[in-house]
């Protein structure tokens, strides 16, 4: 393999790997997010059945509520975000992927190409080899 395939290749590599890295980074952000909505509910729902027997507990739940929906609001446009960065990362790792296979193949046709020429002029010097001996022999 040549240099410049050798290099080529190492760096479509690192990208992949950066990206993988990013895209696992992006997937854990979302899923910490998800996880902080489903808590967020949960509490929500006990706060709820604990005011429901005491009556002093009414205007305490209508604040309480109130940043419930914010906290909520907010973790939803954290999830979204997450997801669409999800997507664009997702994509760009397939194209890095196609990248890398595109310059493996190149360099495993360049190897080709290399060999037969190899193989070209190996026989070029036999056969000039044999026409020598052909002449040398019939002097």
């Amino acid at each position: 393999m040549t240099k410049w395939a050798a290099s080529l290749i190492r760096i479509s590599n690192h990208e992949v790997e950066t990206l993988q890295k990013r895209l696992a980074e992006i997937t854990e952000r979302r899923t910490a997010a998800e996880l902080r909505i489903t808590m967020l509910d949960a509490e929500a729902e006990a706060e709820a059945k604990n005011a429901e027997g005491d009556a002093s507990a009414g205007w305490y739940m209508i604040g309480y509520r109130e940043g419930y929906k914010r906290r909520r609001a907010d973790m939803v446009v954290q999830v979204e975000q997450s997801q669409l960065e999800e997507v664009g990362a997702r994509e760009a790792l397939s194209e890095a992927f196609e990248n890398l296979k595109k310059y493996e193949h190149v360099a495993e046709q360049a190897k080709i190409v290399a060999a037969k020429k190899l193989g070209a002029f190996e026989a070029a010097q036999l056969d000039e080899l044999s026409i020598r001996r052909t002449a040398m022999a019939g002097r």
